[in-house]
């Protein structure tokens, strides 16, 4: 590789010695010491991968040490999985089999490196879905050896770290399938600090700039904090120090991807996000009996010296989350006026919050309550993968239901207790007991006062769930079901059910493509789908079944007129009314970034609908079914979709100068008055000269609230609008919608 001065020595040098920060590492922790076995898979490793290098120029065999490094040091696994992470790319970038690593090595670090071997081969790769098929295997692999999964956490963790060599367009798939399903996953599995560097390196690499603002101001503001902090934790200290207790405290800074996202939610600029930090107390305690008294007299001393905010105390030591996390949660105000979130926690709990379930094995649980919790997971991904979804992506979206960051508890009437995700219904708890008890639910039971089967839960509620041999599933049902597993067991008890419609609707299809002579490739079903407005092959089938839409002559006809418009659009570039030259059709490099223009021929680029962006605006484009590419603001949902399961059709984008003329949304809030209808409008299309499209006005007694439509040219110019419609007397909020 003529590009890189390679020097041959020193690159020895620089492995051996990221080696030896593995082995150092390894023998400080309290796992048997077997150095010889790590050893033997460093140096066959490295020899599999030798003259291999990286996108950024750099040895390969580095990738594997540092996945090992991770493994062992940030999530505290022992000597068998440091030997899977440093052969986990062997077997599938050299000549090496799985057998070859049994022989070597033993069986359960093979099953370890094949079981990630499943799972990464089309983590570049180009087919639609392969993205979601792959994590569909990750799942499957978790329930035979949950150390697959942590080493490709940590696989992931390092790839994002080293995502700067890789082209833009890798960078958007892989920081939007590390948003969408890896970070939920590590916060699943308990890895915080994992979580949170995944959330913000993904947020770097999709939102450089607001990324780059806001460590900015963090950076700005430390002074004040730090000052604030001070005056906070000293009294504190004073506290704990004479009750004997042996203990660390530090500010918890809030991330900057969770900092953006309170500020985006709440609509808010950054000097008014008041929990940047929170303080963390971490006990040592010897007898894990007595962590939770410890706790109390701590939380005891806090709020001797600080007024307590009664609703935002988070116990969960008594009863903790899914994901094995335990810790006591309070807020109280703080000497600024502003409310300081306090966090307690023994060491032992700390190692949990951080390294997650992988650090119940250093405190010996064995099959206790945290490890149960994991396995009752375990269960319910495998009910989801034993009826998976039709498609790939409807798959993602069902689990990402079971990835959840918000939790209830309820109980049974017998006092068991179920964790579930937030806005769980009577429904979600029928199906979580029993599928049987799902299908035939009426009604529930909530605190013994009688409620419907679509009530949403509240942590705390007793539930009974209610039952009718006559009942029978409705496809209605889903709009309000929470948990994954439901989902999935009500659409394959409706699919059971629909089955001989679906089969005569199949039949029905059949008869109808052989009748016009037509062949049922996947750009003819797409077609046919799109006239009559479904999303997929079975709602087709069962719709013909039941006799809702019918095949007839008239969709020959907009089939054929497609294809005509088809074929026109390929030959002729721009609208076929003009007739001018013939051009070849345009190929869309992906590793290039796709300048955004508009001119007196049109735009190259269509707005999607769903998020409406502008320029100025930071997005991506999606190379659609029509080769045409379709603009995504990048916080789009639908964009995470699209990068998490279609990550080859991904494109950078950048807006040209003279990009058009676009329509802007925005919402107006504030206190009624005589005139404020009149100087609005005329500050907007006389002062400023913008274009108003639409306006709604709406007074209720003294509020009134107004929807704008403008034709603008860029979002700066809805910056500035907004800014000088702040200022008018009696305004109290202004924000673009679209």
């Amino acid at each position: 590789m003529e590009q890189y001065k390679i020097d041959h020595q020193a690159e020895e040098t620089m492995i051996e010695a990221a080696f030896q920060e593995v082995l150092e590492g390894y023998l400080a922790s309290n796992h048997r010491k077997k150095v010889e076995i790590i050893t033997r898979a460093y140096k066959f490793a490295k020899e599999a991968h030798k003259g291999v290098r990286r996108q950024s120029g750099e040895p390969y065999i580095l990738h594997p040490i540092a996945v090992a490094k991770i493994a062992s040091q940030e999530i505290g696994l022992g000597s068998t999985s440091i030997c899977a992470a440093l052969l986990h790319d062997v077997v599938e970038d050299t000549d090496y089999t799985i057998e070859d690593l049994e022989q070597h090595f033993g069986k359960k670090i093979a099953q370890i490196v094949a079981g990630l071997t499943k799972i990464s081969g089309g983590i570049f790769g180009d087919k639609a879905s392969v993205q979601a098929e792959n994590f569909r295997k990750l799942l499957l692999t978790m329930s035979e050896d949950i150390r697959v999964v942590l080493l490709k956490m940590a696989d992931r963790l390092h790839n994002m770290r080293t995502l700067g060599s890789l082209a833009p367009n890798k960078q958007y798939k892989i920081a939007g399938e590390t948003l969408y399903i890896y970070a939920p996953l590590a916060h699943r599995l308990g890895l915080f600090s994992i979580k949170s560097e995944l959330e913000d390196l993904s947020f770097k690499y999709e939102h450089p700039v607001a990324y780059s603002r806001i460590r900015e101001l963090i950076k700005e503001s430390e002074a004040h904090r730090t000052e604030i902090y001070k005056k906070f934790s000293t009294p504190i200290h004073q506290k704990l120090k004479e009750l004997g207790l042996k203990y660390e405290a530090k500010a918890r800074m809030k991330t900057v991807y969770s900092i953006w996202n309170k500020m985006e939610k709440k609509q808010v600029p950054f000097e008014e996000i008041y929990d940047i930090y929170a303080m963390r107390i971490i006990f040592d305690c010897d007898d894990p009996d007595k962590e939770k008294l410890t706790c109390w007299n701590i939380y005891s001393i806090i709020t001797d010296l600080y007024r307590l905010h009664p609703d935002r105390t988070r116990d969960w030591i008594s009863v903790p989350k899914a994901n094995g996390y335990q810790a006591l949660h309070i807020t109280v105000m703080g000497p600024d006026g502003n409310w300081i979130e306090v966090q307690i926690r023994s060491r032992r709990m700390d190692e949990i919050a951080e390294k997650g379930f992988a650090a119940h094995w250093k405190y010996k649980i064995g099959d206790g309550d945290e490890e149960s919790e994991l396995n009752v997971w375990l269960r319910t991904i495998k009910d989801i993968l034993d009826n998976p979804e039709p498609s790939a992506i409807d798959f993602l979206d069902t689990l990402k239901l079971n990835l959840f960051a918000s939790e209830i508890v309820v109980f049974t009437p017998k006092g068991e207790l179920l964790t579930l995700p937030n806005n769980s219904t009577v429904l979600d708890v029928a199906f979580e007991l029993h599928s049987q008890l799902g299908l035939h639910c009426i009604a529930g039971k909530v605190n013994h006062k009688l409620v419907p089967l679509s009530h949403k839960l509240k942590s705390g509620d007793q539930v009974e769930v209610l039952t009718s041999n006559t009942q029978q599933p409705k496809a209605e049902w889903v709009n309000f079901l929470a948990t994954a597993k439901a989902k999935t067991r009500l659409r394959a008890a409706l699919r059971k059910s629909q089955q001989p419609i679906i089969t005569e609707g199949k039949k029905m299809f059949v008869e109808f493509l052989q009748k016009h002579n037509l062949v049922a490739t996947n750009e003819v079903v797409t077609k046919i789908l799109g006239i009559l407005h479904l999303s997929n092959k079975e709602e087709l089938y069962l719709a013909l079944g039941a006799n809702e839409v019918a095949l007839d002559d008239n969709i020959v006809k907009q089939l054929s007129r497609q294809d005509s418009q088809s074929l026109l659009s390929k030959i002729f570039r721009r609208k076929p009314s003009k007739l001018v030259e013939v051009q070849e059709p345009i190929v869309i490099d992906t590793k290039e970034t796709y300048i955004l223009k508009h001119d007196d021929r049109g735009a190259n680029f269509k707005i999607a609908d769903c998020c409406c962006p502008i320029p100025g605006d930071e997005v991506l484009g999606f190379i659609d079914e029509n080769n045409e590419v379709v603009v995504h603001a990048l916080d789009c949902p639908r964009a995470s979709v699209l990068k998490a399961g279609y990550g080859s059709s991904i494109v950078s984008t950048q807006w040209d100068i003279s990009s058009g003329k676009f329509l802007a949304t925005i919402q107006i809030e504030g206190l009624d008055r005589f005139g404020i209808l009149q100087e609005l409008i005329q500050m907007i299309s006389t002062n400023l000269s913008i274009d108003i499209r639409k306006l709604n006005i709406e007074a209720h007694e003294e509020v009134f609230s107004c929807e704008l439509v403008v034709l603008i040219e860029d979002s700066q110019v809805v910056t500035d609008l907004c800014n000088k419609v702040k200022k008018i007397n009696g305004v109290k909020k202004v924000s673009r919608v679209y």
